[in-house]
């Protein structure tokens, strides 16, 4: 006698093309973000207190100041991150897209892959260089 599946054919035939659907752009770089980051820098991107900063307001502004492409690469928790390059690259986009819209112009060049490779090094100490690049952000406005 056949063994019988425990679901049926139909249920076989929705389920797979459940998974065959296109995945919604962005949703595995927020879903890396929740896992990865969100701990620490809640949800929403305000940050929490002792010393995580509140990205609302402020991350796509690091774009546009020297050195501050490379530093969001750099802090610890996007440098140490188990992501691979490319989903650090993805990540970093969804972050400046959903957290900085306002200061993102439509020239914003995505971080790529090799960009993450090149600048991936932890910085030592993060507290000074972040000083530094908002000194430059307030100069610029």
């Amino acid at each position: 006698m056949k063994a019988r599946s425990p679901i049926g054919v139909c249920s076989q035939v929705a389920i797979l093309t459940i998974l065959t659907l296109p995945t919604p752009v962005g949703a595995d770089a927020q879903k890396d973000y929740m896992l990865q980051c969100q701990g620490c820098h809640m949800a929403d991107g305000r940050g929490s207190t002792g010393g995580v900063p509140d990205f609302r307001g402020y991350l796509g502004l690091f774009l546009r100041v020297l050195g501050g492409r490379e530093y969001l690469i750099r802090v610890p928790g996007s440098a140490q991150s188990p992501l691979s390059n490319d989903r650090l690259a993805e990540v970093l986009n969804w972050m400046v897209r959903e957290f900085g819209p306002v200061e993102v112009s439509s020239e914003f060049v995505e971080f790529t892959s090799q960009e993450v490779a090149l600048s991936r090094k932890p910085l030592a100490d993060v507290e000074p260089v972040r000083k530094i690049l908002l000194d430059r952000i307030e100069s610029m406005r």
